[in-house]
């Protein structure tokens, strides 16, 4: 109509939009086997989107989890398809069609797939499974996870283990609860109710209980004060620190002691330390969030002093993975209770305890006016506050590094005195 022949638009020359008309939506690239083998947890949660509104979920601690997230009835909704590779690549996307098909036809997959379920597969037993492959994969360590379902196996299934959850009454909650109270175990009896608060919660996000019934009984349980494990004090220092270096006990053991004081870390992080971890030129030992007790990455300053216990360490250590190793087996951690026997077999028994070097420590840069926050920081505690967590999110680095240098050179002096 103009003449000429029509000019060839290049694939990557950007579209020019009409008045009112809208971009296309930018296009999903689909996911791959490899890339899912591949995919590291970091110190938050990972969405690798798939397309057609599948994706796979990368929890923090490794977990690898199938959501679908679709619209029905105006809302927005999330199905779970279960973990990858156990549900392949595959099999994900076939789910995702056919609950895609259902939409279509004005089914809620979610209801369908409940209704699919039946009331067999909807038991407290069966939640309870499901609640804690969702803890294993986001939270719960194996042995944690073991202990918390042999308890449920013991104080709750026999009773609720049956029952729908949706016909679970807070009443029949509460009997369960006095069983296990009649037996003199207050604590318990706690735990159980939180077990079961915890997991008809879970099934209340998905509607598959319309209220959580074991909301109205909390605060019914009375337990006993908590009783906190035997510390130092600061006069117990200087003998101990003596004893320390004349002990009978084994090289790493005694300078994985060393190291808990120089750092006020958890016996777990010691024991697990690795040498890739450190960075001795930066002075800084970076601990992965999987390792921590709060699932947060947790980096510790460290004194001259603690880099002189890593060099004395290395003759033992350090051509292995590990940097404090069990004494028969190197591609094993220290044992759990090696520097808690080495404090008993100093006379220590009853007296103090190897986690108690935290509260001692914290005790006495608080008295020294040390910033509590930088103290707490240093301990990787948890914010109790959840607002003040949300907003306050410094390590307090400079700080921490100027106070565990000093802290360092306070223990030499009371080394000295004991001498």
């Amino acid at each position: 109509m103009f003449g000429g022949r029509p000019q060839k638009i290049d694939q990557d020359t950007p579209k020019i939009l009409r008045s009112g008309e809208k971009p296309m939506p930018k296009r999903i690239a689909p996911l791959t086997d490899t890339q899912l083998r591949s995919i590291k947890p970091a110190a938050k949660d990972i969405k690798l989107f798939d397309g057609g509104g599948l994706f796979l979920l990368v929890t923090t601690a490794g977990g690898k989890l199938w959501r679908f997230k679709y619209r029905f009835g105006g809302r927005e909704k999330l199905l779970t398809f279960g973990a990858y590779p156990q549900i392949s690549l595959a099999d994900a996307r076939q789910k995702r069609d056919k609950a895609r098909e259902l939409v279509a036809q004005g089914i809620d997959p979610g209801a369908a797939k409940k209704e699919q379920e039946g009331v067999g597969n909807n038991t407290f037993a069966k939640l309870a499974a499901e609640w804690m492959e969702y803890k294993k994969a986001s939270r719960f360590s194996v042995r944690h996870a073991e202990r918390v379902w042999r308890s449920l196996e013991n104080d709750i299934f026999p009773s609720l283990g049956h029952l729908p959850v949706a016909e679970i009454s807070t009443k029949q909650i509460a009997e369960v609860i006095k069983q296990i109270e009649s037996r003199g175990v207050r604590e318990t009896a706690a735990r159980a109710l939180q077990k079961i608060t915890a997991i008809l919660q879970f099934a209340a996000k998905d509607e598959r209980v319309s209220h959580n019934a074991a909301r109205e009984l909390r605060g019914t349980v009375e337990t006993r004060r908590v009783e906190h494990m035997p510390a130092m004090t600061r006069e117990d220092l200087p003998e101990f620190l003596r004893r320390l270096e004349v002990a009978n006990v084994y090289a790493v053991t005694r300078l994985a002691i060393k190291m808990v004081l120089l750092t006020l870390t958890r016996t777990q992080e010691i024991r697990g330390a690795q040498w890739e971890e450190f960075d001795l030129d930066g002075r800084l030992w970076t601990i992965p969030a999987s390792r921590m007790k709060m699932k947060m990455e947790h980096r510790v300053p460290l004194s001259v002093q603690a880099l002189e216990v890593l060099e004395q360490l290395r003759p033992f250590s350090g051509r292995e993975k590990l940097c404090f190793p069990g004494h028969h087996d190197p591609s094993r951690m220290m044992s759990e209770n090696a520097m808690l026997y080495a404090l008993w077999r100093m006379g220590y028994r009853g007296k103090a305890t190897v986690h108690g070097f935290r509260a001692t420590g914290s005790t006495i840069l608080n008295e020294r006016g040390f910033n509590p926050d930088a103290i707490e920081r240093q301990l990787a505690h948890a914010e109790r506050n959840k607002i003040r967590a949300a907003y306050h999110r410094s390590e307090y680095m400079e700080e921490r590094r100027k106070m565990m240098d000093w802290w360092a050179n306070y223990l030499d002096q009371l080394k000295e005195e004991g001498n």
